[in-house]
């Protein structure tokens, strides 16, 4: 299991803090159609499981959506059982359940695990 916090305030690492001054580092030119290939789902949990200290502020800057939308992806991956969400004072922290399968049939064989892996 991995632990994030998204409360404290640190500094990114390199790549993270190249690609959320890139504007997310999706590498698309103004007026380019716009679209990734990963959700912004999997992008929350690849950022907690990379980076323990990252906050909901970072981590919207880093994918290019809201912080609402960060709370509500957190959320559902709390819910859905992708994190564990436990207090440390007036913060939260993010366990990473490394063990979940992934959600859709094609890829249900695979572990959030194997994600991580695969994209590190």
């Amino acid at each position: 299991m991995r632990t994030s916090s998204t409360v404290t305030s640190s500094p990114l690492p390199p790549e993270l803090a190249a690609a959320a001054g890139a504007g997310g580092g999706d590498g698309q030119s103004v007026g380019a159609r716009s679209w990734t290939f990963l959700t912004n789902h999997a992008h929350v949990l690849l950022c907690l499981a990379k980076n323990e200290a990252v906050t909901v502020r970072e981590l919207s800057l880093l994918i290019g959506i809201t912080e609402r939308a960060v709370h509500t992806i957190i959320s559902d991956l709390v819910e859905s059982g992708y994190l564990i969400k436990t207090k440390a004072g007036r913060r939260n922290v993010y366990t990473v359940c490394e063990e979940g399968r992934l959600r859709h049939p094609l890829e249900a064989h695979h572990t959030v695990n194997d994600l991580i892996t695969a994209l590190d």
